[in-house]
């Protein structure tokens, strides 16, 4: 076991040392400038997924919108709450910067990502969408590297439909017994049925839950945030100078100045969005839209909520007190942000941040186990295999609930999650050409007063396409 240990260390080591993150973080600022800063060009379209009129018009599709919340589930987690109190616990306020910045280049890179999982999406016998880096691989490469597809696929479903859960049913438990005093055992078994209900019922089922915890989650913690902040505005400006000198090194709060900041900032950032790491693709390939870059453009705006908005609030909440003390002694990050509200609003609070990470945590565990569902048919389409899944993922999800010892079984996660990362990477790098092409083509279409392009699979006979899953040219040519 020292000896399996020992070698997932070391691809951790060639993954996430001083290699991956600069070189995911520089392709972002490639793609955006080859892109003409899409992320910034095309932002305030990002807010359209949230009209009722830019949904599918088939009711059993899973809708843009839909596939936004699953996906904005998955990317918000603990880390958006106890993964930013760490950063500035270890880099100071200037990590929150560079956490904005990785995402503002983090949005390309997903815009990129999830276009090409769109436009290689395969339309499954019930109706459904099915497709993600593997079949983009497939598809885009061609069938001679089936080989890295099925590295994808399996790394995909160690990390995130194995690893990841055993991870969340135990941040489940451990919140409920620290703050409600519930045992693990209780909590192990209510979420494992609950899990059940949902994965058992597929995508579907999955995206009818995401419609209701996502928003209940995300909204009522951004008001408790914004809350804080009004109640403290006259110091804001403050954070905002200290967040930005700290960030350039012209303030220092810990050792290591920018160095640290810079460091902190850009790891936490891409771990939160998990931008370029393959991950969402998955989700996003799911959903009814008419142009692939327009899901593109909305998972882009997953980035935005995930790290601009929930992330800060993380911030904001922390940097506002008097309970973080830069350079004083580490503390866990939740009980950072958790002791930071407390001092805003009182002990109270701890009970919503509690009931705020189980629907975190609940959210990334239903799209966890999704993401390891869409791998595993790219290697095999069995009914048994897939309920065999199923299963397996509940098994684990409880024994991370009543056994949190048992989750350091799952040390392969982090290291799989890098190679993940770097095959994505990889991928990117060479159907990039081919998601500028189809940008070219939605581009020209809202040019030409288009309001909502539509793919025509006849504009790019070369290409590997589901021709069952795009519709052709619609002769609607609204004004912009």
């Amino acid at each position: 076991m020292a000896f399996i240990e020992g070698v997932f260390g070391v691809i951790g080591d060639l993954t996430w040392g001083w290699a991956l993150i600069p070189l995911l973080v520089v392709f972002g600022v490639f793609i955006t400038v080859l892109t003409g800063f899409v992320q910034i060009r095309y932002f305030k379209r990002m807010f359209r997924v949230l009209s009722s009129e830019n949904q599918s018009a088939d009711p059993n599709a899973i809708s843009a919108r839909a596939a936004l919340l699953v996906s904005v589930g998955g990317r918000v987690g603990g880390g958006n709450i106890a993964g930013v109190a760490v950063a500035i616990t270890l880099g100071g306020p200037g990590a929150v910067f560079w956490m904005w910045a990785v995402a503002l280049v983090g949005m390309a890179t997903s815009l990129v990502e999830c276009s090409l999982a769109q436009l290689y999406k395969r339309r499954e016998p019930d109706g459904a969408f099915r497709g993600g880096p593997a079949r983009s691989i497939i598809h885009g490469l061609g069938h001679e590297y089936k080989w890295l597809a099925v590295l994808y696929a399996v790394c995909l479903i160690a990390a995130f439909g194995l690893g990841f859960n055993a991870f969340q049913g135990n941040t489940v438990a451990g919140a409920a017994e620290e703050s409600l005093g519930i045992d693990r055992l209780w909590s192990g078994v209510v979420l494992t049925i609950i899990a059940g209900f949902i994965v058992f019922g597929g995508i579907h089922r999955i995206a009818k839950a995401a419609d209701v915890v996502v928003p209940v989650m995300a909204v009522g913690y951004l008001l408790m945030a914004v809350v804080v902040i009004l109640l403290n505005v006259s110091e804001l400006p403050g954070v905002l100078a200290s967040i930005v000198l700290n960030a350039f090194g012209f303030e220092q709060a810990v050792g290591g100045g920018m160095g640290a900041a810079l460091a902190q900032g850009l790891r936490r950032g891409l771990f939160s969005n998990e931008a370029g790491l393959g991950s969402a693709p998955n989700v996003a390939a799911t959903a009814d839209v008419r142009h692939p870059i327009s899901q593109g453009i909305t998972q882009s705006f997953s980035v935005f909520i995930d790290t601009i908005l929930i992330c800060s609030c993380t911030a904001f909440v922390i940097l506002l007190g008097d309970v973080y003390q830069p350079g004083a002694e580490a503390v866990d990050g939740v009980v950072l942000t958790q002791q930071s509200l407390a001092e805003h609003l009182g002990d109270w609070t701890q009970y919503f941040l509690t009931f705020i990470l189980l629907l975190f945590a609940f959210s990334s565990i239903i799209y966890n186990y999704y993401l390891g569902e869409n791998a595993l048919t790219v290697i095999t389409e069995h009914p048994m295999a897939l309920n065999g899944f199923r299963l397996v993922v509940m098994g684990i999800v409880f024994v991370g609930a009543v056994a949190p010892g048992a989750t350091a079984v799952f040390f392969f996660s982090d290291p799989l999650m890098g190679i993940l990362a770097v095959v994505n990477l990889v991928v990117l790098m060479m159907l990039l050409p081919t998601c500028l092409r189809i940008l070219q083509d939605f581009r020209a279409q809202l040019k030409a007063g288009v309001a909502r392009p539509l793919l025509n699979p006849d504009d790019f006979p070369d290409l590997d396409l589901d021709r069952t899953a795009w519709t052709g040219v619609n002769p609607d040519r609204q004004t912009a």
